[in-house]
């Protein structure tokens, strides 16, 4: 199914790029990547969703892939949230959200405080406003580790993932790992995102150390606001999101869904990819029709 590719603005007019999947009369299910990927994370999902009757629409956050990167580093949840907020304030028909890690953070920000309603339902992709600390560090120390020397080639950074990632089969400096790389002038190979990004995450926790709490509340609060159709998918072998974080945002959002992955890490997608468009499927044709009106 042929794809359509362009670029939307987000808050501020920032320019996001996105890439649409399926019927344009069909439900958009509007999907939101975390932190260090691109709108690719979700290329066999989209399919998954064309082919089901959705209009798949990913896209890459600001910052990220082939979006624009914010002048001013402005990189912190509300921003990523502001950016679904305009995009979805730009498609004909309310969108459902998918977030995975930092997309589920924003999607929660964007819906529980900057714009209830906006959007027809929201599925969090192994993301709780309580994460653990020592699963979060590990994400950031993988992000920073060359974010400044970068790799010789794509070759070394298809070894440095599969050290990161040892419970994957081992995958080649293919097409696939390229679309997270840009070859700069030196001649060597960095993430396809701005390093202020990361930057400002450990500047937060190493200068302000009440950041992480401030957050938590904010995310807590947004999530006890949120009324509409809303589906929880962890890895059941996730060191970010743990059984009790769930619970305590299953007591914040009673009327909330949740799936367990067992297979799947943090990555869920990555990890159980056919899992996971069968549980999403499911809550979505459940709550939505993919081509009837959605209120």
């Amino acid at each position: 199914m042929q794809s359509q590719t362009f670029h939307i603005g987000g808050d501020g007019g920032i320019s996001i790029a996105a890439e649409a999947t399926g019927n344009a009369d069909a439900l958009p299910v509007l999907l939101a990547h975390g932190g260090g990927q691109t709108r690719h994370a979700w290329k066999r999902v989209t399919a998954d969703l064309a082919n089901a009757g959705f209009r798949a629409i990913a896209i890459d956050m600001r910052g990220h892939g082939d979006s624009e990167w914010s002048a001013e580093g402005a990189y912190e949840t509300r921003d990523f949230a502001s950016d679904l907020v305009a995009i979805a304030s730009k498609i004909d028909r309310k969108p459902a959200l998918v977030g995975a890690s930092l997309g589920g953070l924003a999607g929660l920000i964007a819906e529980g405080h900057l714009a209830p309603g906006r959007f027809a339902s929201l599925t969090l992709v192994d993301i709780a406003p309580r994460m653990e600390t020592g699963g979060v560090m590990r994400v950031v120390g993988f992000m920073e580790e060359h974010v400044e020397t970068g790799f010789s080639s794509p070759d070394e950074a298809a070894e440095v993932i599969a050290r990161y990632m040892p419970h994957r089969r081992k995958r080649g400096a293919g097409k696939g790992l390229r679309r997270y790389l840009r070859e700069k002038e030196d001649g060597r190979y960095y993430w396809h995102w701005d390093p202020a990004f990361i930057r400002n995450i450990t500047l937060a926790k190493r200068s302000d150390p009440a950041h992480q709490e401030r957050q938590f509340d904010a995310l807590n609060d947004a999530a006890s606001r949120l009324s509409l159709p809303l589906h929880i998918i962890r890895g059941g072998s996730s060191d970010l999101v743990s059984e009790d974080a769930v619970a305590q945002l299953l007591e914040l959002a009673p009327h909330a869904e949740y799936t367990d992955i067992a297979e799947a890490t943090h990555m869920v997608v990555g990890d159980a990819n056919d899992a996971f468009s069968a549980v999403i499927l499911d809550f979505l044709k459940r709550n939505h029709s993919a081509q009837g009106a959605v209120t």
